[in-house]
């Protein structure tokens, strides 16, 4: 059993694409499993109101006829909010993508998500450190299991949850506890959740892209006003343009 300070929520998504900023979720599956062990869980289709990609259908099969007469996201968002507002977050690959894109729907749904509230587990990044393979490879390797059903959002964070577990069993120096299993799969340190925003040596936020790659925020700002409202209306996720409407306040000088 893992060792919860809180309860955790494994999550996956489907989605119409890659781009975190635009593509929106077909499908979620969330699996909340508390301190004492017990678990719920939940699946729902998604209509994301744009069309679905051809390369994503491609992977999890879900047609844009498929998820016509299904609700919206900001219709089901209350109910997925109520699940994980109070839990850690956990999934494969889900610190690059599944986190950001799901903060982008709550955001869109007038839910304020702050990953400040949040532990996050990456298991993808557990096992790429540890046996660099893909989640079919990683349930065979550490559960000696085939995965059926691979792309299905519920078949894939059922097998995470079960990995991880089996991840922890494996290595006796992953410590069976959230906080060192989020120290230990977060990669890069990022300000924002899309890697726009990163720190230096110092702890300070710099750009890590564009003109002004590798320089402080708030220098940017001093020299540079006009980058603040270039990037608040040009097509940076949501929460990229939340984090530096804060570092704006924070030095008093959003006006």
């Amino acid at each position: 059993m893992l060792k919860l300070h809180k309860p955790i929520c494994f999550f996956d998504l489907e989605t119409t694409g890659l781009n975190v900023g635009k593509d929106r979720i077909v499908e979620i599956s969330v699996l909340k499993v508390f301190p004492n062990g017990n678990k719920e869980s939940k699946t729902l289709r998604v209509n994301p109101e744009i069309p679905i990609s051809r390369e994503a259908q491609a992977v999890h099969g879900i047609s844009n006829e498929d998820v016509v007469d299904e609700p919206t996201f900001k219709e089901i968002a209350p109910q997925i909010w109520e699940m994980m507002k109070d839990s850690d977050l956990a999934g494969y690959n889900s610190n690059r993508f599944d986190v950001p894109l799901l903060a982008e729907e709550f955001m869109r749904s007038d839910f304020e998500f702050d990953i400040d509230r949040h532990r996050l587990v990456d298991v993808q990044v557990i096992f790429y450190k540890k046996e660099p393979r893909d989640l079919t490879s990683a349930f065979k390797y550490y559960c000696d299991k085939d995965l059926k059903d691979a792309h299905s959002a519920a078949a894939d964070v059922e097998a995470t949850y079960e990995v991880l577990k089996a991840q922890i069993e494996k290595y006796e120096d992953l410590e069976n506890d959230i906080r060192f299993l989020s120290e230990f799969t977060t990669q890069k340190k990022t300000a924002d959740l899309a890697g726009f925003i990163v720190y230096n040596d110092k702890g300070d936020e710099i750009f890590s892209f564009g003109k002004h790659k590798g320089k402080k925020v708030t220098e940017v700002f001093d020299t540079d006003p006009g980058y603040y409202g270039w990037i608040q209306n040009a097509d940076f996720p949501l929460y990229t343009k939340k984090v530096l409407t804060k570092i704006k306040l924070q030095n008093g000088k959003l006006f």
